[in-house]
């Protein structure tokens, strides 16, 4: 063997090949990782806001009596929720566009700006309408980052790391959503204790929610790391000076086998983004269902009457929002793990076949058996664990599945236009909570019935693997 070939050292292999990555590797990762993890934070604190929000902007209309403005409320919160996954789908795609054409930098920066400065206006809001718009247009901005995060990273970092790599940004995200809940119980404890009575800010009642909101506009700092420090990918660059004709729906579609890989990837996306968003994100809402009665029964027995059983009641909903949050991302970060270990080893397809099954089963255990808060600490966490290992699967494989010229655009369109088709999930959750699973049916709990009813989605995505590649040890396709 030659000196030079003693020079060359050898891949590591599994998750020591993150050991070969550059310093310039690692701030690439640390920025993708920020942008996601605060975008992740901005999600989960409209999470957590949402029926706080919708509570005291719908208020309490004549004429309604107590069940009917609770159903309204949660009607409202997820009409929210799904105009907030329009907006995500809809600037999803236009940034991914955007991400190929122009550069996954400027992209990444655009998006950033768009979902901090809405967000703060959320807190704002003086009524539902309003609200829902603000909702809409945050939708804008964080529907552009996983596509152009995730194309930034995939092309920075080498071949033999770029899994695990990718894996361990998207197992990150997990510190955004269990930083917005503890926020949520930090300032649920604080409400609890009528901190905040009789404070107001620009007009408004100073509230918990609206807290929250104003701390979604710290992502805009991060804009500054981005303009300065950060360069666009070599492999973009080297294609747009070969004359590469980027960021094309028609080019998408009109090549083979890229048109096919989206729409597969589409249901792939859409049958996890359902689960997540229109039933796991519901688990904050069903928690606080479950146990309104026991808070509003520890007020009674405190001594507690009028305004201060309300107070009681709303700062335990949000403390113990906070935790099912919490530990339902701890499951999440842990799955993610998960994920990418088993895809190293089995592969893509076989990874989300399992963790389909897995997601349907869990969550469906959750909506009809949760009733103890001992259960919230075991059932919420396993449910995260199965969930969101889906996503991690997402950041992994979306990127194999497209060339340089289209990998923005394609992992947006399954991502993001998964978001377009996935926002009447919440709608439909809503619905059978009203109109189908209702009290006057005879079901005393409506909320798990449609929760339960919706978990068959997840068995959507098993109708996409056999006809989607397997790209295990493969480069990306040029």
């Amino acid at each position: 063997m030659s000196s030079q070939d003693l020079s060359v050292k050898p891949e590591r292999q599994g998750w020591a090949s993150l050991l070969d990555l550059t310093p310039y590797h690692w701030f690439v990762f640390i920025i993708c990782c920020l942008a996601w993890d605060l975008d992740c934070m901005d999600q989960q604190l409209f999470v957590l806001a949402r029926v706080p929000a919708v509570t005291e902007l719908y208020g309490k209309p004549e004429g309604l009596d107590a069940n009917k403005i609770a159903d309204n409320i949660k009607l409202y919160g997820t009409y929210s929720t799904s105009l907030f996954l329009i907006g995500w789908a809809l600037g999803g795609l236009g940034f991914g566009v955007m991400g190929d054409r122009h550069g996954r930098v400027k992209a990444l920066t655009t998006t950033i700006l768009i979902y901090s400065v809405f967000t703060g206006l959320s807190s704002f809001s003086v009524g539902v309408v309003d609200f829902m718009f603000y909702r809409f247009l945050t939708g804008l901005g964080v529907g552009g980052v996983f596509g152009v995060a995730v194309s930034l990273l995939a092309e920075t970092v080498p071949s033999h790391s770029r899994p695990f790599a990718l894996g361990l940004m998207q197992a990150s995200s997990v510190f955004g959503n269990c930083a917005a809940a503890l926020i949520s119980i930090y300032l649920g404890s604080l409400q609890q204790a009528k901190y905040f009575a009789g404070m107001k800010f620009m007009g408004f009642d100073v509230t918990p929610w609206r807290i929250m909101f104003i701390i979604g506009v710290i992502p805009a700092i991060l804009t500054v790391l981005i303009q300065g420090k950060l360069k666009e990918p070599a492999k973009w660059v080297e294609a747009k000076a070969k004359g590469m004709k980027a960021g094309s729906f028609s080019d998408l579609f009109g090549e083979k086998p890229w048109g096919a890989h989206a729409l597969l990837g589409l249901l792939l996306a859409f049958a996890g983004v359902v689960g997540l968003w229109g039933i796991g994100f519901f688990a904050v809402d069903l928690t606080g269902t479950v146990f309104n009665k026991q808070f509003e029964k520890e007020a009674m027995e405190l001594g507690k009457t009028g305004d201060d059983v309300k107070a009681y009641v709303a700062g335990n909903k949000a403390f113990w929002g906070g935790i099912t949050s919490l530990v339902q991302n701890l499951g999440a970060f842990f799955g993610i793990y998960g994920f990418t270990w088993f895809t190293s080893k089995l592969g893509r397809k076989i990874t989300f076949t399992m963790f389909f099954i897995a997601a349907a089963v869990s969550t469906a255990m959750v909506f009809m058996n949760l009733k103890e808060f001992s259960q919230i600490f075991w059932m919420i966490p396993l449910m995260g664990f199965c969930q969101l290992a889906l996503f991690g699967g997402y950041a992994i494989y979306f990127p194999e599945l497209f060339p340089t010229k289209l990998r923005s655009t394609g992992i947006s369109f399954c991502y993001n236009f998964g978001r377009l088709v996935a926002a009447g999930g919440p709608v439909v959750l809503g619905m059978l909570t009203t109109m189908v699973f209702t009290r006057e049916k005879g079901f005393d709990e409506p909320f798990r019935y449609a929760g339960f009813a919706m978990c068959s989605v997840f068995l959507l995505g098993l109708v996409a693997l056999p006809f989607l590649p397997e790209t295990k040890g493969k480069p990306l396709p040029e």
